[in-house]
């Protein structure tokens, strides 16, 4: 297989039906300047992907993507590779290191299993963050747009 110096552009199969997973990939995606990450979602009726070897339910149990190389990664390390994409390595940094490695990969499964569950319990304090948020950056833009002179019509 021939081996690219990047990742990149990563291809990131997720459950978008999973509130907690969305707001994840929302964010995720309102990152993206760069387009180094791609975004499908495995819960779609529609979803189909001959060239994927790892079935629908897998998908769905964990988070998968592939990288530019066809290589298949799940769990923690998809997190990894796509907050360094976005500009944000610092927030998984601390999952590389030793001890903190295994305890994440090991913890992730198990949180992806109850996902449902925990975007029930704290969907509302999320979903409060993620808005603040958006209105926050919104804002900002709108405000960098307006010192630059430029107009949205």
């Amino acid at each position: 297989m021939n081996h690219h110096p990047s990742p990149y552009p990563l291809t990131i199969y997720y459950d978008e039906s999973c509130p907690l997973c969305k707001l994840e990939m929302d964010n995720l995606k309102a990152r993206n300047h760069a387009e180094k990450l791609r975004f499908i979602d495995v819960s779609a009726d529609d979803f189909a992907d001959a060239d994927m070897p790892v079935d629908k339910k897998d998908m769905m149990d964990i988070i998968h993507a592939r990288t530019i190389d066809g290589d298949i990664i799940n769990g923690v390390e998809v997190f990894r590779l796509a907050y360094s994409a976005v500009g944000l390595g610092w927030v998984t940094a601390p999952t590389k290191l030793p001890g903190i490695k295994q305890l994440s990969d090991w913890l992730y499964p198990h949180i992806a299993k109850n996902r449902y569950r925990l975007s029930n319990r704290f969907s509302g304090l999320l979903f409060k963050i993620a808005r603040d948020r958006a209105a926050a950056r919104a804002a900002k833009n709108s405000r960098r747009c307006h010192d630059q002179q430029c107009s949205r019509e």
